[in-house]
């Protein structure tokens, strides 16, 4: 007799992963697909199957997910729970038209309402995108039936509570401090929450009012289009996908104008022969790191460090120093690229050449020879996904001059970001030695130089070990997760990128050698969100200062590791060009 196997949940979920993958890349190809249809099944039913951390009581027939509510509405348009037709395109000339650009708080992407029911978001960071959105807008769906179910009774009748919401939104009754709570409760009962739980995820809503509507709002039209689509055909909420934006999918068409507009800038400053060193990161903590302290000179204690200044100056009131501080660097070797390419990263080029180094915070330690190499700094803003392989990919080239074909004269390529952690809290910070691919066998090795032994002195805890590149912060499964925590992979963290940015900087260096040998590589992620700890995952609410720490923590670890590097090439030319056929 055969025996008969079942699988464990891990296996479940990673099947679930696999087939929703598949089911939204078959749908992007056929162009359109409606969630409550056949068309839409397969990635509710997978959903449903992983039931993702971050989308909590997902598969709970009677309770509105509410954490996840907040996280979905914050990266989607205001508004986009109005819309029952969305389309998503590439960069096909909205921004040049009279509608508003539409910006989620959360989320760098350019939407347009287009009239009542239609919105469209435009993608240009690659794959990742699309499946943050989709899945994202399947849970809306999912969200909008439950509601449904309270709002309309088993006679097909509007419920009294669900009348009284109306009577809100059409502005019969008016939300005041002395009925507030009476409000709130009606809500608590469309919701399936307790008043506790709706109080505080109305609070959520409130923080930013310019972003998104507020919770009234966005419960009042889930319901009312899962009403429209349940009562007639022609109410049917439709997903569309641009053939422009099918087209042009995968072909790095935003990247390589990011890449070619930082190199052709970096060429007329004089820069591109200097020894560069790029860091992903945000774009506050290396020109915090560099500018505050000589910015602010007159206005702060001397003996305040970059942590503090951060801390209690800086993030006290950024409104007031960070026009300071921003002013000063570009007087002094600061180059702001905005993006205008499409891909939502803007970038800081510091040379160096034109900063006071006597000025500059005694916690930076600066060697001599290094120096006296004008080094250059290029930090660009946190890439999405996918999108890391195909900007890294393309900075790396050559640039293509006129005249001739010429490397970079890159000495490190530093990574610091956010990260999910397996075995500590928010605020710990951990130090991959590889990452890993979830849902194929892909690994990819680094030769990281930074160790847990470089942040020995810091506050809190340092955890070393391989790290799971995930395809998407919307499905992390808590199966999945404790799989690679426990098994022999030990993993001890998961984030979006690493491997897509080590593909790019692997290819750069083994294969097509168009960098020139010994690159450094550091990586180093604070952690954001525990997602498996009850209440740990990102939908639980901001890092807030947590995050301060180990953000400036790491940055001051990465500047004192450049300023003294090895000493550097200098760059190759790969290819005479004949100028007279150019």
């Amino acid at each position: 007799m055969k025996q008969l196997i079942r699988k464990t949940r891990a296996q479940e979920s990673r099947t679930a992963i696999e087939r929703l993958y598949i089911s939204m890349r078959h749908l992007f190809n056929r162009g359109y697909y409606r969630p409550g249809s056949k068309s839409g099944t397969s990635i509710v039913e997978s959903l449903r199957t992983l039931q993702p951390e971050i989308y909590g009581s997902i598969n709970d027939p009677e309770k509105v997910e509410l954490d996840g509510l907040v996280y979905v509405i914050t990266r989607l348009p205001k508004g986009i729970e109005e819309c029952r037709l969305i389309k998503l395109t590439s960069d096909e000339g909205y921004r040049e038209s009279d509608f508003p650009v539409l910006v989620p708080s959360k989320r760098r992407r350019n939407c347009y309402r287009i009239d009542p029911d239609q919105m469209f978001i435009e993608v240009t960071r690659g794959r990742s995108e699309i499946y943050d959105v989709l899945t994202h807008l399947t849970f809306l769906f999912l969200e909008s039936r439950k509601i449904r179910k309270k709002a309309i009774d088993e006679d097909g009748r509007e419920t009294w509570v669900w009348k009284k919401i109306r009577e809100i939104i059409e502005g019969k009754i008016k939300i005041t401090d002395k009925n507030r709570e009476v409000t709130i409760s009606y809500l608590s009962t469309i919701l399936g929450r307790t008043f506790l739980e709706t109080e505080r995820a109305y609070r959520r809503f409130n923080e930013e009012p310019e972003a998104n509507n507020d919770l009234f709002h966005v419960v009042y039209w889930m319901g009312m289009l899962a009403i429209a689509e349940q009562a007639s055909a022609e109410g049917a909420r439709e997903i569309t996908f641009t053939s422009t934006l099918r087209e042009r999918i995968g072909l790095h068409i935003y990247g390589s104008r990011w890449a070619a507009n930082i190199k052709q800038f970096m060429f007329e400053q004089g820069l591109l022969d200097r020894p560069l060193h790029v860091i992903s990161a945000n774009l506050h903590s290396v020109l915090n790191s560099i500018y505050a302290y000589p910015a602010l000179g007159k206005e702060i204690d001397d003996d305040l460090s970059i942590i503090e200044l951060a801390t209690n100056v800086i993030s006290e009131n950024p409104d007031k120093y960070m026009p300071i501080i921003t002013s000063f660097g570009k007087e002094n070797g600061l180059y702001v690229i905005n993006d205008e390419s499409g891909t939502n990263i803007a970038v800081q080029i510091i040379d160096t050449a034109r900063v006071d180094r006597s000025k500059l915070s005694p916690e930076l330690k600066i060697e001599d020879e290094v120096w006296s190499q004008k080094p250059v700094i290029l930090v660009m803003d946190y890439a999405f996904g996918e999108q890391a392989y195909e900007t890294m990919d393309e900075l790396l080239r050559p640039f293509m001059g006129v005249e001739a074909e010429k490397q970079m004269n890159l000495v490190s390529v530093n990574i610091m970001g956010k990260a999910g952690i397996l075995v500590g809290d928010k605020g710990d910070i951990m130090i991959p030695t590889a990452h890993v691919f979830e849902g194929s066998a892909d690994n990819y090795p680094i030769n990281n130089e930074f160790t847990s032994e470089n942040f020995k002195d810091y506050a809190g805890r340092v955890f070393e070990g391989p790290m799971i590149t995930v395809l998407g912060t919307s499905l992390q499964n808590r199966d999945v997760l404790s799989y690679f925590k426990n098994t022999s992979w030990k993993a001890i963290g998961l984030e979006m990128e690493g491997v897509h940015y080590q593909k790019a900087i692997q290819a750069a260096t083994a294969v097509r050698k168009v960098i020139q040998d010994g690159l450094i590589l550091r990586y180093a992620y604070y952690a954001s969100d525990n997602p498996l700890v009850s209440g740990g995952t990102l939908a639980s609410g901001s890092l807030g200062l947590t995050g301060v720490l180990p953000t400036y923590y790491i940055t001051l670890k990465m500047l004192n590791a450049i300023f003294s590097a090895p000493a550097a090439k200098s760059p190759e030319v790969l290819q005479e060009v004949d100028i007279n056929k150019s």
